[in-house]
Formats: C-alpha cells, sequence, structure tokens
C-alpha cells in the first residue's frame, strides 16, 4: 500500500506548477488560463462580450527593454487607463521573474499581474523540483505557453502582451524576447517596446541606442524613450517631478535581476527635462 502511494505521488510530480494546478485545482488558475477540459460542466472560461458595451478594465501602456554592454535592461512607466480615463499614476509594469530574468506587461492589467505571479511560481517551482535554474529558453517558452493558453481572453479584447528578459548565464549575454496574442516568441535583436506608446518609443530607441552602452547610459536611453512616448501617447506617463513618481527600471546582468534605485532615476529625468528645457529656449 505505501508503494503504491509513493508511485501515485512519484506519477503526479511535474516540475511545471501550472501542469500541477490545471490538473489537481483548476479552479485556481487565472480565468482565461483555464484549459476547457477542466472546466465545471456547461461553464465557459469567458462569455461573449456584447459588441455595444466593451468591458472597461485598466490597461498597462508603455514597456521597452534594451541590450547592453553586459546585460539587458527593461523600463515601465507608471500609467495604466481604462478607456479615456487614467485608471492609475502607480501601477508597476516590470517584475522580476526570477534571479536572472524579467518581464514587462502590456494590455489587460488584472490577466496581466495574474500571469506575472503564476509565471513567477512556476519557474520557483521548476527550481525546487529540479534542484537547478530552468534555461533561458525554458522560461521563454513557457511564458509563451502561458500567453497562449490566454487566446480565449484575447479574442474577446483582454489581451496580454509580455516582453520577457534576462541573463543568458551560459552564453554570457542579455536576451530579449517578445510575443504576439497566440503566445508565438521572437527573439529581439538590440532593443524592442509593447504598448500603447511603443511607436514613438522605438523611433527615440533607434536613434539612441548603440552597441555596447554603459549600464548608465542605457537607462538614460531608456527614460527617454519612456518620456518621448508620453509626449505624443496620451495612454503613457512620463516621469513626474511634482508626484516623484519615475519608470521602474530593472537591469540583469551576471550578478542578477536589479532595480534601479529611484533616486537614481530622479536625476537621469532631471537631467533630461533640463536639456530639453534649454533646447527649447533655444529654439
Amino acid at each position: 500500500m505505501q508503494e503504491t502511494t509513493a508511485n501515485q505521488v512519484a506519477a503526479s510530480a511535474t516540475s511545471s506548477f501550472t501542469e500541477h494546478l490545471q490538473r489537481e485545482r483548476p479552479g485556481l488558475m487565472p480565468l482565461g488560463l483555464v484549459p476547457f477540459g477542466l472546466m465545471p460542466s456547461g461553464q465557459l472560461p469567458f462569455q461573449q462580450l456584447p459588441a455595444a458595451a466593451p468591458l472597461q478594465v485598466p490597461h498597462g501602456t508603455t514597456i521597452v527593454a534594451l541590450t547592453y554592454a553586459g546585460g539587458v535592461l527593461m523600463a515601465g512607466d507608471r500609467r495604466a487607463t481604462m478607456g479615456n480615463v487614467i485608471a492609475s499614476r502607480h501601477i508597476e509594469k516590470v517584475f522580476p521573474a526570477d534571479q536572472y530574468s524579467v518581464l514587462g506587461i502590456a494590455g489587460t492589467a488584472g490577466i496581466a499581474l495574474d500571469i506575472t505571479r503564476l509565471f513567477q511560481v512556476e519557474l520557483e517551482h521548476y527550481e525546487k523540483i529540479e534542484g537547478t535554474l530552468l534555461s533561458l529558453d525554458g522560461k521563454a517558452n513557457r511564458l509563451g505557453a502561458m500567453i497562449r493558453g490566454n487566446l480565449a481572453m484575447a479574442m474577446q479584447g483582454l489581451a496580454v502582451v509580455p516582453l520577457f528578459a534576462g541573463f543568458d548565464l551560459p552564453a554570457g549575454l542579455g536576451r530579449l524576447f517578445s510575443y504576439d496574442v497566440t503566445g508565438g516568441r521572437y527573439e529581439e535583436q538590440e532593443h524592442h517596446t509593447v504598448g500603447s506608446g511603443s511607436m514613438f518609443a522605438r523611433g527615440a530607441l533607434k536613434k539612441l541606442w548603440r552597441p555596447n552602452l554603459s549600464e548608465q547610459d542605457a537607462v538614460a536611453v531608456a527614460v527617454e524613450a519612456l518620456y518621448d512616448a508620453a509626449d505624443d501617447d496620451s495612454a503613457t506617463g512620463g516621469p513626474d517631478p511634482v508626484r516623484q513618481l519615475w519608470p521602474v527600471v530593472y537591469v540583469v546582468n551576471r550578478a542578477g535581476a536589479v532595480r534601479v534605485p529611484e533616486r537614481d532615476l530622479a536625476a537621469v529625468a532631471g537631467t533630461i527635462i533640463e536639456s530639453r528645457a534649454v533646447a527649447q529656449r533655444e529654439a
């Protein structure tokens, strides 16, 4: 009897926390990620929304990421919008996924935060079960599978589009991945942006990014790209000296993922604002 129980436990063990949760407690899964076959009889993971009354929920906006000498950096503004209303000025959209990777979210804020928390637990669970870190490609693939699981909700307008970046220890370099709503994974070179202000941020990155940026210069480039996005996109919040609100910025290198202190971001933003004020006066 004890041997049978041990075998059952071994058979149920999996390095994927998501698979374990789907099998054992599907009711605890974020709604859009519950497989159809595991829902209670007659219940769907989404309901058809009336075309005349689109669901109004907070959306996260602009995320930028870029490589630099020794690693990769990701930054996000602090604004969430709900239609034409600012839903929050303090939301955080960039999070550490584990010791050597970070995740930035754009799209439906509530679902994106649920996916982020589940992804963090997924990586922690894998490390505990296997006794080692999942490879960076493995992390990127698992995130893609989660995004693919949200496709039904995305078709109802509740899409989540992340950016994922990390330091590849065996290769000794920072790498960056983008996704589409179907979970398609694409490795980006140099830099990338997502969100409503991505068009304007991408233009800034094309002008400001260069190979082998120092970490300090990379932070300045990211903040300036978000500043440009906020200048043209109402859904993106720029640096706010009055409220002391600054972007959330993480750098990831061989030492791990580290959040850039707000005092450093305040100094960088102050320099950018002052240089633009001088240019405006001289124009």
